[in-house]
């Protein structure tokens, strides 16, 4: 009990680590959460640091969501519900992090990583409809909402186990939440679309 507890309190801590702010500070000496949409994740370090900084940034996000899980698997094989708890954890720890008081990023990215470490196909398929949505409307935003949303759907449609299917959609729950000022600006047609040719 107290192992599986550690592998818990560890998904946190590690979903914790913000990135995107660690690589600000690295590469502009600037604290991310003070410039564009004052967020830590991978879109804004892209935005405001530079390509290289944010694909770091989403390359470390997904990595400390997709790890925690597979750990979690390795050591517990036969438990079905730990990896998933794991991974919950981590994605909490993201959008919650105790190094900067409990404030956090959107959880996309970890949460991807959380599901590929699950649901590789399923994740493949959302990343194309991610892709998909950003190609054509330019909208980071607007293509983490939808490929959330399809995530379940496709489990569902792949009658995945039940447990797989909650987990997508308290990701998408999670993602609407942490949208939601997105949502306001995608309705009013203020929100920011990418430059693709950087």
């Amino acid at each position: 009990m107290l192992i599986r507890l550690f592998f818990i309190v560890s998904a946190y801590l590690i979903g914790s680590i913000p990135f995107g702010y660690l690589f600000a500070r690295l590469f502009k000496k600037i604290d991310i959460r003070e410039f564009g949409s004052h967020n830590i994740g991978a879109t804004n370090v892209l935005r405001v640091v530079g390509p290289f900084p944010g694909f770091l940034t989403l390359l470390f996000d997904i990595g400390k969501g997709g790890i925690v899980v597979l750990l979690a698997k390795k050591y517990f094989p036969s438990s079905d519900f730990l990896p998933i708890i794991t991974g919950v954890s981590a994605i909490c720890g993201h959008n919650f992090s105790m190094f900067l008081k409990g404030k956090g990023g959107k959880g996309v990215a970890t949460g991807f990583g959380v599901l590929v470490a699950l649901a590789p196909f399923v994740s493949l398929l959302t990343f194309l409809v991610w892709l998909f949505v950003v190609l054509i409307s330019r909208y980071i935003s607007l293509a983490s909402l939808i490929g959330a949303l399809t995530f379940p759907l496709f489990l569902w449609l792949k009658k995945a186990e039940p447990s797989l299917i909650i987990l997508g959609i308290l990701v998408f729950i999670l993602v609407v939440i942490r949208h939601k000022e997105n949502i306001k600006r995608l309705i009013k047609g203020d929100e920011s679309k990418i430059e693709l040719k950087r």
